[in-house]
């Protein structure tokens, strides 16, 4: 997955689905930016992290909103290691209601997992899902918050070395690079 380098969107960059929708809120210019302001920019996004298209269905954004809030309490206190307030997180993704079903297409057979419900809800719940699933088996050691003082943004290092500092090379790492430049020439 290329990351979002212009932050006019939500950035796709924390490789982790669930860290992407805590990055949904970004700081620009020292101030805090909600980008799911709204159904229709909530659907913009979703289809940019699925790949495919998704309706702007009422009530989508309050309920993105809702469940990155949640979601971020978790990650917080898990990073901090404090216990998780796992009612909460269970009782959105309970709404999130999922089964596999087995579809035939040109006589090939596949499992493929089909959302029931209210659409906002099953719109959402592959990232409840995501959530889920990086607080029960992700290493934290591995889920980090951006270096730079003016980030906020999350991911996940899969690098190979596990020495990832930024959310992107082409946003943070080149600004910080940027700035150490400055102050070299400075001197």
């Amino acid at each position: 997955m290329n990351p979002v380098t212009s932050l006019e969107t939500p950035p796709i960059l924390a490789d982790q689905p669930a860290l992407d929708l805590i990055n949904t809120v970004v700081m620009e210019n020292g101030e805090s930016v909600d980008h799911l302001v709204s159904d229709a920019a909530t659907a913009a996004w979703l289809s940019r992290m699925t790949g495919g298209p998704v309706e702007a269905s009422a009530g989508l954004g309050a309920r993105a909103v809702e469940l990155r809030e949640v979601v971020r309490q978790a990650v917080l206190a898990r990073k901090r290691g404090d216990a998780i307030d796992i009612a909460q997180l269970n009782a959105l993704t309970r709404q999130m209601s999922s089964h596999m079903a087995l579809v035939s297409h040109g006589g090939h057979l596949h499992t493929e997992r089909r959302y029931e419900g209210d659409a906002s809800w099953r719109a959402l719940a592959p990232l409840g899902e995501a959530a889920l699933t990086l607080l029960a088996e992700g290493d934290f050691s591995l889920v980090r918050e951006c270096e730079h003082e003016e980030c906020s943004l999350w991911f996940y290092d899969r690098t190979k070395s596990h020495r990832r500092r930024w959310c992107s090379m082409a946003l943070c790492g080149n600004r910080h690079k940027v700035s150490r430049f400055r102050e070299r020439q400075a001197k």
